[in-house]
């Protein structure tokens, strides 16, 4: 038998006799790389198993201040015991005391007076069979830790592509670098505020910013235009939620997906005028129904080209009055819920101040 990460397998006997404690404990030296720890007590063993895991436990049955039946049931009590081999040894041949401990978890029985031959062989079958059993466990955990790391990997690949796709956005429109760092910001408070998972919450301020990455796609005619545009320049730049989902979609990322969940159905409205689909209500997905109002807050609150900014207030009576309307009202109400969170994200990413005409406040 292989000695188990620099230790003798431990065999812990339970037996007040001190007589058949010196047998037991010399039979158990007789098996290679296992090493007995005899208890006289059961009160003294328990302690000992309250912060220490070994391989074999063997309780008598007979003995003072708690029997083998107790200290089996206070054995599989504790989870770091529970599936540790119990045997238990005992005169009494009854099949309503086998049944009962087979019942509380023992795992075997060894009949007194000890025959030394079976103690050994039953002895170093439950040690072998344990050691199996510790060898796969870590063989699973090494396995596990694999799967993470690769996990890990795929998704720091994914953080990386949704990153420097949100940096080639920008190089076609450089107003929105702290545009989408804000709106990222207030999406993943706003979550928070409405009680979303906290994995869902970090997804969503990761996807966030490539809500308008659909961009790319509009003519910088139209997308730069310093005033309001044209109906027929907005029918162009209403296809960038497509455009975008377009250049998204199909990833088996989880992160690319909701990015691409969110470039699609960001300009929703929760009345059904939005688009491109018109959907309406809970048919928008929860991510675009809470970065619509990260979107829509920031563009009010910050000064553009087209536009000056809007006062804090004025931004934040405008997402009110239009709750139920454009916005969902359990998501106005999260927004409500996190506002100092929102005030302090606004005030940590300050945009420099443009001059220009005014124009409309998004797009």
């Amino acid at each position: 038998m292989a000695v188990w990460v620099g230790r003798k397998m431990q065999v812990v006997i339970v037996d007040d006799d001190p007589s058949t404690l010196f047998i037991t404990s010399a039979v158990i030296r007789r098996i290679d790389d296992a090493e007995p720890i005899g208890m006289g007590s059961p009160l003294e063993a328990l302690d000992w198993l309250a912060v220490n895991t070994p391989d074999l436990i063997l309780i008598d049955h007979v003995m003072p201040d708690l029997d083998g039946m107790d200290v089996l049931e206070r054995i599989r009590a504790q989870r770091h015991l529970a599936d540790i081999p119990v045997v238990m040894i005992t005169a009494d041949t009854s099949v309503k005391l086998r049944v009962a401990a087979l019942e509380s978890g023992c795992t075997d029985f060894l009949t007194k007076p000890i025959i030394v031959p079976e103690l050994l062989a039953r002895a170093q079958n439950l040690l072998r069979l344990r050691l199996g059993q510790r060898m796969m466990r870590d063989q699973a955990a090494v396995l596990r830790s694999r799967v993470e790391e690769a996990t890990a990997q795929l998704r720091q690949q994914a953080q990386e592509l949704v990153a420097r796709l949100a940096r080639a956005a920008e190089y076609r429109d450089p107003e929105t670098g702290l545009h989408i760092e804000r709106m990222a910001s207030y999406s993943r408070v706003i979550a928070e505020g409405f009680g979303m998972d906290p994995d869902d919450c970090a997804r969503l301020a990761e996807a966030a910013p490539m809500h308008d990455i659909g961009k790319i796609g509009i003519p910088d005619a139209i997308l730069l235009k310093p005033g309001r545009l044209t109906e027929s320049e907005m029918r162009v730049m209403r296809e960038h939620p497509a455009i975008g989902h377009a250049m998204l979609q199909g990833s088996e990322h989880p992160l690319i997906c909701e990015a691409a969940e969110i470039a699609l159905g960001h300009h929703e409205k929760y009345d059904g005028t939005g688009y491109p689909k018109g959907l309406r209500g809970e048919e928008i997905p929860l991510a675009c129904r809470i970065v619509a109002i990260a979107d829509v807050f920031d563009a009010l609150t910050t000064a553009r080209p087209y536009k000056k900014p809007w006062p804090l207030d004025t931004a934040k009576a405008y997402i009110v009055e239009h709750s139920g309307s454009h916005f969902d009202p359990a998501c106005v109400d999260a927004f409500l819920r996190v506002w100092a969170s929102i005030l302090a994200i606004h005030d940590a990413h300050p945009n420099p101040d443009f001059t220009g005409t005014d124009g409309a406040a998004f797009r």
